[in-house]
């Protein structure tokens, strides 16, 4: 068998320094890297599976520090990669070994995978003097290379759905764990990207009434070397080597256009997607992490390096180091990726990972600094959606409701005190009422509304809906790291037995918990947010930081139960509540005040006896029951026409007390109360379209609220 011979490109024209990356034109590629301090870069051409260095070309032009140049014989498929010289003075920022291979930065495609070895590192490990020292291996066979992207893709009439922020539900999930385990989807597309576009995932989401998918990291990434020695693997993907390229893990054929098609599809049903970006730190670690990608090509340009000794970085991020978007070259290559993904790949929005940490200047926190001003003006980004974790672990990094105006944030204000109210914890009634309401004390402030609030119960990191109500404490032993990893605070109860029981009266009363958290989360005002598996009582025996468990431990459980087939059909019926009635979706804060045209006040707070709320009751540190009234006619917002809107009369009662309650009930002068939602009760309520018809009317003036449980009732509107 003989082997495939590689012709020698024999021209290299001087190119272009826009665009960056690898570029396919339709006759050649224009290569551009941007490397301010370089002395000399080389850009190196491998055969097709990146696994045998062709040729290196120098490239001699240089415009405004981007090094680039044209090869009119390269084409797609052209695996290749980059070294770059220049000086090795880590105390002073320069980190430049042309011994190691690098990856483009703005790769849009990758091949092969990483190995680890020594000789992916800078310096030489083990040396006395660590990165002050200077390794001469070669890199290049144990790297993954770039390779050039043809992007021309049938998109034909898809648009973005376009979800109004109000009537929006995300589904957090992760694109390899969703599908590992569901059995209607073929064995060979589990896990990818084409599983998360087949007909039983699509179908079992709109089922389930969500609106939106948030994609936990998709960029691709690389597995930790602490975690291969342990032969565990990165799971999440919070450590990005490339912001172009997607993780090709995830891809059953191995090519881009995959994504692109399971975002086609999922627009076709109505589903926006939503990525989970990492643009604050990259998986090239601290001072003592391996040299990949952006720490060879430009290390003083692409990161933030302590003031005080440049040899270090300043680590608002927990891991290592922190990308420098004070400059300009590091701000465009963010933007360029967001708008990439926006325009190339058609992606609906994103979520930014640490959020405070894109916003630092000088070390500080500013929230109308360069990064946002850039979104704010450019003409792609600020039509998708911005979700900010608005927070990272630097000083000051705690930003919760001070994100800029057209900035959603995660709210675990919210997460943790429905968790505290729903456990039993006293005192909580006030701050329970200014959750569900959307919090206005955080957002109303700035001018924002209700939506800025992504209301959430739980997340990827954390405990799962099931072990929230079945752990007081983490088990992450199978992590490897003695259970010192994982955050201790947790706000969860175990309902009185930690872990997997047989006790049916803990099984019944844990059931009762999810249903209790569930449907505060689908009744607030905000947007609501669900992890994946939770409507499926997923557990990660009592895991909560399953980062590197890519296993059954991380994978949703598909298996049916009549359990889990409950909690799903009642997560379906709360969604189509929601879904049906404007009160749960309104844009506005509820004012305190009647609508316009309207008499009555648009929310009462209730205590158990009936009579209203006063000042010194939400401050009551027994008090575990509240209700709230929400009279139809009190809808300030207006139609997609400009009409008035009306709705039911609602009225949630909430009881996180052990003891059940006989709640008086306000007087209804047209008709009577309805039950529509009794989470004591494991039947599920009834459908929108039937729950008009059997929804058992109620005429007694107390209605008897069972410990630890939520119940709506609601009274037709009669209005003509």
């Amino acid at each position: 068998m003989t082997s495939k011979t590689y012709p020698t490109i024999t021209a290299v024209w001087p190119g272009r320094p826009y665009p960056r990356g690898a570029t396919w034109d339709g006759e050649g590629v224009n290569f551009a890297l941007f490397s301010q301090h370089a002395d000399q870069v080389e850009l190196c051409l491998f055969d097709e599976r990146g696994r045998h260095e062709r040729q290196r070309i120098a490239l001699r032009e240089r415009t405004d520090g981007v090094w680039h140049c044209y090869l009119p014989e390269a084409r797609p498929g052209q695996a290749y990669g980059y070294r770059v010289h220049g000086r090795y003075k880590p105390e002073e920022g320069h980190r430049f070994n042309p011994h190691k291979l690098l990856v483009d930065p703005y790769a849009k495609d990758l091949v092969g995978e990483l190995r680890w070895g020594d000789a992916l590192y800078g310096y030489t490990v083990g040396s006395k003097r660590e990165d002050l020292s200077f390794d001469r291996r070669d890199s290049a066979p144990l790297m993954p290379k770039g390779r050039v992207l043809e992007t021309a893709f049938t998109w034909g009439d898809d648009r973005r759905p376009s979800v109004p922020w109000h009537d929006m539900v995300i589904c957090e999930m992760h694109v390899r764990g969703f599908t590992m385990t569901h059995p209607d989807v073929p064995p060979e597309l589990r896990g990818t990207y084409a599983a998360l576009g087949c007909a039983p995932v699509v179908d079992y989401l709109k089922r389930l009434g969500v609106t939106t998918v948030e994609l936990l990291p998709v960029h691709s990434f690389l597995n930790d070397r602490h975690l291969a020695e342990k032969g565990l693997r990165n799971y999440w993907g919070y450590n990005t080597l490339a912001f172009f390229a997607p993780e090709m893990r995830y891809s059953a054929s191995g090519k881009v256009k995959e994504f692109k098609t399971m975002v086609k599809t999922l627009h076709s049903a109505g589903i926006e997607v939503i990525l989970d970006v990492v643009y604050n730190h990259t998986c090239e670690g601290n001072q003592l992490g391996p040299t990949l990608s952006m720490r060879g090509v430009d290390n003083a340009s692409y990161y933030i390096a302590n003031a005080d000794n440049r040899r270090y970085y300043d680590d608002f991020t927990g891991c290592g180091n922190t990308v420098n978007l004070e400059h300009p070259h590091a701000l465009q290559l963010v933007m360029d990726s967001l708008r990439y993904w926006a325009e190339e790949m058609h992606v609906d929005g994103f979520r930014f990972d640490l959020a405070s940490a894109l916003a630092r200047e000088s070390g500080k926190v500013e929230n109308l600094g360069g990064f946002f001003d850039a979104i704010r003006q450019d003409p792609t980004l600020n039509r998708v959606k911005l979700i900010a974790e608005p927070w990272d672990l630097g000083h000051g990094g705690y930003q919760v409701g001070n994100f800029p105006l057209g900035w959603a944030e995660w709210n675990d204000q919210y997460r943790d005190g429905l968790r505290g109210f729903w456990k039993g914890d006293g005192g909580l009634v006030g701050e329970v009422a200014r959750r569900v309401t959307g919090s206005e004390d955080l957002y109303g402030w700035s001018g924002k509304r209700p939506t800025a609030s992504i209301n959430f119960i739980t997340a990827h990191d954390g405990f799962t809906l099931h072990d929230l109500v079945s752990y007081n404490d983490k088990h992450n032993e199978a992590n490897g790291e003695d259970n010192r990893d994982g955050n201790s605070h947790n706000v969860s109860w175990n309902c009185g037995v930690e872990g997997p029981t047989d006790d049916p009266g803990v099984q019944a009363l844990r059931e009762r918990q999810k249903r209790n958290l569930l449907a505060t989360l689908l009744l607030s005002q905000g947007v609501p947010m669900l992890l994946a598996g939770d409507e499926r009582g997923h557990t990660q025996q009592g895991n909560n930081n399953v980062y590197c468990q890519d296993n059954e431990l991380g994978w949703i459980d598909w298996s049916p139960t009549p359990e889990r087939l409950a909690l799903a059909t009642f997560v379906e019926r709360m969604v189509a509540l929601r879904r049906a009635h404007p009160s749960f979706r309104r844009r506005n804060f509820f004012a305190g005040r009647p609508a316009e045209g309207e008499t009555v006040t648009d929310v009462h707070w209730l205590k158990p006896d009936g009579a209203e709320m006063r000042p010194e009751d939400w401050n009551d540190a027994n008090a575990r029951c509240i209700a709230m009234y929400i009279p139809g006619g009190g809808i300030a917002d207006r139609g997609p026409r400009g009409e008035v809107q009306h709705d039911d009369d609602f009225l949630l009662l909430m009881n996180a007390h052990h003891d059940e309650i006989a709640f008086t009930l306000p007087a209804m002068p047209h008709g009577a109360w309805r039950l529509l939602v009794d989470t004591a009760s494991p039947s599920p309520p009834p459908t929108t379209d039937d729950a008009a018809a059997v929804a058992p009317a109620w005429s007694e003036p107390a209605y008897p609220l069972q410990c630890r449980s939520l119940v709506v009732l609601s009274r037709p509107d009669v209005r003509p």
